[in-house]
């Protein structure tokens, strides 16, 4: 996933954290064994897979201002 988000979102302009599930209690509780997870604003919009065009939607709604 870290991959995929740096080829999309970097050229892009657009930043993103890499953070450790097991680094708070409260996101092992939450996650579990669903990593990776991608949060946006602490909502979960991917977990185990994300594909490049699930990606782009993401950036754009964002963009857009819908999301």
């Amino acid at each position: 996933m870290e991959r995929l988000l740096e080829a999309v979102l970097l050229p892009l302009g657009e930043e993103f954290e890499v953070q450790d599930v097991d680094s708070r209690s409260e996101w092992r509780e939450r996650f579990g064994e669903v990593i990776p997870v991608l949060l946006r604003d602490g909502k979960p919009v991917a977990k185990i897979r994300l594909d490049r065009s699930h990606l782009e939607r993401i950036v754009q709604k964002s963009r857009n201002g819908r999301g």
